[in-house]
């Protein structure tokens, strides 16, 4: 039986990208426990149970669900899905990039993702006719976080600070922004018009890149080179939104500085209400950077803290869902600057 949310009137959200947005694609892949979070204490602030979500509780697209007065949508690759394809479906998958070979046979890349969504709009068009079906599709917000791993990535297969790739940085970021274009091209010729970004973090100040610094006595500075890859993107992808708002019809996006806001949160926790920016919540080693949360991983020693409110990292590369509920709120409201729009303004727009 499908659901119905104001007779499909509503604007629904189609999801593409990475971990920060995963709802639980990873469960249902034969990967490895590096690219799943189905096992305690994944979950544990929120829903009680883990749920392959990487984070204490629920993520941004929830919260950007709940802001529009939508239900959680759930992964794609879970057999109830297709009950939500009216309002919309997340096929995002932790380790994913906007490079083919970024994890290549342990994620659904973006490549897959868009072609799952070429299913979906099959669906739709069966289900509801081509007229119905192009207003959900034209309707619907098209949400990316998308890039992280393609940087990052190098550096975690080789352990090393040296950062290991055939590409030069500049040609690595064209690459990556190339891709990311097609896809929202593709999308746009079949219907979409509305979409939501986030930039890339501070790649090089998460626990897990963190530790990769040594001495250990090392006072725990970021690991710089990678967070010149994510300042190089950010700009990279802000200029290409701009021009592609001038070649596509009906293109309107929003785009949220999440370099920005998490670099303050790390630097002034206490502004933002945390006593913890640099360490996480989960996993063990300095910062508890060592990517171990669970015990399922290859290193089995973690460690819990108490109260995940208090911090920004849940686990050595991923936050908690405090901070994601702050940023979905930001991204909802947030003073859009000249040419983009905020997503309340795109949910609730024809």
């Amino acid at each position: 039986m499908l659901l119905t949310i104001n007779h499909v009137s509503a604007a629904g959200v189609f999801v593409f990208g990475d971990s920060i947005f995963d709802a639980g694609n990873n469960n249902y892949i034969n990967t490895t426990s590096l690219d799943q979070s189905n096992f305690p204490p994944y979950g544990q602030t929120y829903f009680g149970f883990p749920t392959g979500r990487f984070s204490d509780g629920r993520i941004i697209p929830d919260f950007i669900c709940e802001h529009a007065s939508l239900p959680l949508i759930p992964p794609y690759l879970d057999p109830m899905s297709h009950a939500f394809f009216h309002i919309g479906a997340n096929f995002a998958s932790a380790g994913a990039g906007a490079l083919l070979q970024t994890f290549q046979g342990s994620v659904i890349s973006l490549q897959t993702q868009l072609r799952y969504h070429k299913r979906v709009e099959k669906v739709l068009r069966k289900m509801y006719g081509n007229t119905k079906a192009n207003t959900i599709l034209s309707k619907a917000v098209y949400l990316f976080s998308i890039g992280s791993n393609d940087y990052t990535s190098p550096y975690l297969i080789t352990n090393s600070t040296h950062f290991n790739s055939s590409y030069s940085n500049a040609h690595l970021v064209r690459i990556v922004i190339g891709n990311l274009t097609t896809a929202i091209k593709d999308l746009h010729h079949r219907g979409a018009r509305k979409f939501g970004f986030l930039n890339l973090g501070p790649l090089g100040c998460s626990p897990g890149l963190r530790i990769i610094l040594n001495p250990s006595n090392d006072s725990g500075g970021c690991v710089q080179s990678a967070s010149l890859l994510a300042t190089m993107h950010n700009k990279a992808l802000a200029k290409s939104l701009k021009i592609l708002a001038k070649q596509l019809h009906g293109f309107r996006y929003s785009l949220y500085d999440f370099h920005h806001n998490l670099n303050q949160r790390l630097k002034h926790p206490s502004r933002y209400g945390y006593k913890q920016g640099k360490t996480a919540c989960c996993g063990t080693g300095r910062f508890r950077g060592t990517f171990s949360c669970g015990g399922k991983r290859p290193v089995k020693e973690y460690w819990v803290c108490e109260n995940p409110k208090e911090y920004v990292f849940w686990d050595s590369y991923h936050l908690t869902e405090r901070v994601h509920k702050q940023m979905a709120h930001q991204m909802w409201n947030q003073q859009p600057t000249t040419g983009t729009s905020n997503l309340k303004t795109l949910f609730q727009s024809p």
